[in-house]
């Protein structure tokens, strides 16, 4: 497993699991191989099932359940001890920011406007999913 902790975001895991190619693809394919720690919380956890159910067809989500439960099984659950809230201007991605603080991660989202502020006030470092595949390529150690 890498020692590149992180805490993907909810539109890169269904841009990852919905689209063909791409790094957010990649980076799910990573996390089903073990070789990305991710980390999750409770909250990111309902969020993941919560939004896939809601946005793919009935049929597509009893797919794609079973795959989700592998990745959830995959990850590393963190407790979350102390809340930054509110931080980001979207109150849905401050509990992505307490799950990456309290485990020491890195966010993974294609919406890197929304943790601007945490990244400037906590220095919580965010990446695109590009970004990501590309250090994992270089092999570095830490982000």
């Amino acid at each position: 497993m890498s020692e590149f902790p992180c805490v993907i975001d909810t539109n890169v895991l269904f841009e990852g699991l919905t689209q063909k190619g791409g790094a957010a693809g990649l980076l799910i394919d990573a996390w089903l191989g073990r070789t990305l720690e991710v980390c999750i919380s409770n909250a990111l956890a309902y969020e993941y099932a919560e939004v896939l159910s809601r946005q793919l067809s009935p049929h597509r989500w009893q797919q794609m359940r079973p795959v989700l439960e592998t990745l959830l099984d995959r990850a590393r659950f963190v407790t979350i001890y102390y809340s930054w809230r509110p931080i980001s201007p979207d109150p849905g991605d401050d509990h992505v920011i307490d799950c990456a603080m309290n485990a020491g991660a890195v966010v993974i989202t294609s919406n890197l406007r929304d943790f601007q502020s945490a990244s400037i006030a906590l220095g919580l470092r965010v990446l695109t999913p590009v970004e990501a595949i590309l250090h994992l390529l270089e092999g570095e150690e830490e982000i």
